[in-house]
């Protein structure tokens, strides 16, 4: 399509008059299209907002709406002294309450075998003059690895051949300079712990050099007493004695697992001394959910607030998403959910655990006290004396407060949800401006095509009256 230049044959702003016009006609579709656009973009950043705050919210109801996260048990350990730390505890749900007495005798260990003294007079020696053998180390018939040995490999040598053995299961190597007529000393130590667990050194080939490392297949191996077998941890529970292959004991109190660290200490008469471990309620765990839960429970109702306001004076603009029945909604629901009692708890509702409505709708810890005690003081009351019936309040599967929440906030969450098709429509609407707008420019393109077409013809009509005066003027 031709855009002719105007103006040029009758001297006319022709130009300027057909941009005028068309300025005269985009514009308050322009500026409709414009605010429609803002309205949009603001409806789906609030929808946003509320998916975001929503989301926080239902991980807070995730913690509440199962017993397992709120009948958490709390092992403390007590030690004889600050300065022990005898063991480490950690309890599952269904352990029972108690207080147990724990001494502990002995850690358990893994196989250590340390070379004979005088078995080589340097680590520089070879441990094997002539030929090759091999050396294998196992601890049972499912862990074993062996290694080549070289002829002229020195016991330095040797020991990082082990160390770095690519089937080692845990064996580890170090050498001992004596710094006398011992000389270095080789010692092996075993990760695999547990009575029975020994570890075993083969001399292969039974090359008498390298029977100065192995325990068998020679004739003259390490002595007995340079060997220490693999061996249990061994513990006292209320005075029972207990044992473990490793450091950890699994439910040798039902459903609680503790792991020993030192061994006990002992008094002036040789009495080894206890730790008390104590299993309870984690009351604190259970009463930081408590307060999440309220904190993000005014999140997102500040945030709907903030969303659904109105401007208060002309100054002040108003919610992305003012007056939006969606909100309203969403508020009514989650209002009426708290507000409700929980037949199958003993403790009824909220309020008996210390959390009230305040008059803007939020959730707190209240301060008033109804000849109750404060809300602080009916939140400490009921987690020292109804533990269980916390979770009830929250959980039962009927009308257990968080998992009606959850249920309540899933409709609106879920990628079929009311504020996913909410934000599915605003996109729509938000790509049928863009096609809007597409159709204003063709229509503009047309329009200024006509409007040229119609000024070209003034322009030429004219500019033909222009000749034809300066014609008459040259005849007169």
């Amino acid at each position: 399509m031709t855009i002719q230049s105007l103006g040029v044959g009758s001297g006319l702003a022709l130009d300027d008059l057909v941009q005028q016009l068309l300025e005269a006609e985009r514009k308050p579709k322009q500026d409709r299209l414009n605010i429609k656009e803002e309205r949009i973009e603001a409806e789906i950043s609030g929808i946003g907002q509320i998916k975001s705050k929503f989301s926080a919210f239902e991980e807070s109801l995730d913690e509440l709406r199962s017993d397992n996260n709120l009948n958490g048990r709390e092992p403390t350990v007590t030690n004889p002294s600050e300065d022990n730390d005898i063991l480490s505890a950690d309890a599952s749900n269904s352990a029972l309450k108690g207080i147990y007495e724990i001494s502990v005798e002995q850690l358990a260990s893994g196989s250590r075998i340390t070379t004979d003294a005088g078995a080589f007079a340097s680590s520089s020696d070879a441990i094997l003059s002539s030929g090759n053998s091999s050396l294998t180390f196992s601890v049972s018939d499912e862990k074993t690895f062996t290694l080549e040995i070289a002829s002229g490999t020195t016991l330095a040598a040797f020991r990082e051949q082990v160390n770095s053995a690519e089937n080692n299961f845990g064996v580890t190597a170090n050498i001992i300079d004596t710094g006398t007529s011992a000389g270095p000393r080789l010692v092996f130590t075993s990760s695999e712990s547990g009575l029975g667990n020994d570890l075993v050194i083969s001399n292969d080939n039974g090359a008498p050099e390298l029977d100065r490392l192995s325990t068998s297949g020679g004739t003259s191996n390490i002595s007995n007493d340079n060997i220490q077998q693999a061996r249990n941890a061994i513990a006292y529970v209320d005075g029972i004695e207990v044992q473990s292959s490793t450091n950890k004991f699994e439910n040798t109190i039902q459903n609680v697992e503790f792991e020993v660290k030192e061994v006990s200490p002992k008094n002036s008469v040789g009495e080894m001394l206890t730790s008390k471990l104590n299993i309870g309620f984690d009351k604190e765990g259970l009463e930081q959910k408590i307060k999440d839960f309220v904190d993000n429970y005014n999140s997102l109702m500040e945030e709907i607030d903030t969303l659904s306001s109105y401007g208060e004076s002309e100054l002040e603009e108003d919610g992305a998403l003012a007056g939006d029945s969606l909100l309203r909604g969403i508020q009514t629901g989650l209002a009426s959910i708290v507000g409700d009692n929980v037949v199958n708890s003993a403790l009824g509702g909220l309020f008996q655990i210390g959390i009230e409505l305040d008059k803007d709708g939020k959730l707190e810890i209240g301060s008033s006290d109804f000849g109750l005690g404060s809300g602080e003081d009916r939140l400490n009351d009921a987690l020292e004396d109804n533990f269980d019936e916390i979770a009830k309040l929250f959980t039962d599967s009927e009308g257990g407060i968080a998992t009606r929440l959850y249920e309540f906030t899933r409709e609106y969450t879920s990628s079929g949800g009311l504020l996913s098709f909410r934000e599915k429509v605003a996109k729509d609407s938000r790509d049928d401006v863009f096609s809007e707008r597409e159709t204003l420019e063709l229509r503009m393109l047309n329009y200024e095509q006509v409007l040229r077409d119609k000024y070209l013809n003034l322009d030429q009509t004219v500019a033909r009256l222009n000749q034809t005066a300066s014609a008459l003027l040259s005849s007169l």
